[in-house]
């Protein structure tokens, strides 16, 4: 008797389930940074801020701009996942606007140990080039998802910044911040918020300030009048509270 095409195998013939197998590889790849402000032994500060979702380096550096004033330079090192923020059918691939995130879900535990060893190479490369003071007054500023992303940079990187600036975000849930040897206890915590900031919001601020203090975790709280932005009044208030310590 010959099956027909609704009848199922006995268990005894049905071939096994195919297994997809993850791996992993090395490579080598060029990523790129932007830099404003002198690279030398004129420096005073060296600021590294990291943009957030959809956005490209050269684009966020634009809002620092007002910090340059010969004593800073100024950091943006770009995200290593870009992609097109317009779908394909509203305008040629040529005109469509570029973007870049620092991780997804998608195979996260390595996208974090990528990003956190690209940003060392990047500030070993800077620092190089800087002399005396700069390389001691180091700030580390993350904003929108990027808030994250310093946080674990500073957490299990190389650098070691004297200030951390969460400017519109949070830590990230998994640093164990009650560990009386974590990395983020040895540098200024500080976070910006505006009033109006949609993802920011008072809820999550206010759990974000119950875990600090549950931690025992001292930090600054810095509020302006705005949104998801980097405001500009807002940041020289910051940068000269930075300058002042």
């Amino acid at each position: 008797m010959v099956a027909g095409p609704n009848d199922s195998a006995s268990p005894a013939t049905q071939a096994p389930a195919a297994t997809a197998r993850e791996h992993h590889v090395l490579v080598t790849r060029t990523a790129r940074y932007f830099t404003l402000g002198p690279e030398d032994d004129s420096a005073r500060e060296v600021w590294f801020v990291l943009h957030g979702y959809g956005n490209l380096a050269e684009r966020f550096l634009r809002a620092f701009a007002p910090l340059v004033d010969g004593t800073r330079l100024i950091v943006a090192p770009e995200a290593l996942n870009r992609f097109y923020l317009t779908p394909p059918s509203k305008v040629p691939a040529s005109e469509r606007t570029v973007g870049a995130s620092w991780m997804t879900k998608e195979d996260r535990a390595h996208e974090i140990e990528d990003y956190v060893a690209y940003l060392d190479a990047v500030a070993d490369a800077v620092l190089a080039r800087v002399a005396g003071e700069a390389a001691e007054r180091v700030v580390v500023l993350g904003f929108s998802q990027a808030t994250a992303t310093a946080s674990r940079w500073v957490a299990s990187g190389r650098i070691r910044p004297r200030d951390l600036i969460l400017w519109g975000g949070t830590l990230p849930p998994e640093l164990e911040l009650e560990r009386r040897d974590h990395a983020l206890r040895h540098v200024s915590l500080r976070f910006v918020v505006g009033s109006a900031d949609e993802y920011a919001t008072p809820k999550l601020v206010g759990d974000q300030e119950n875990r600090l203090r549950a931690a025992g975790m001292p930090y600054e709280l810095d509020r302006f009048e705005g949104g998801h932005v980097i405001e500009p009044a807002a940041l020289r208030t910051v940068a000269a509270k930075v300058a002042a310590r």
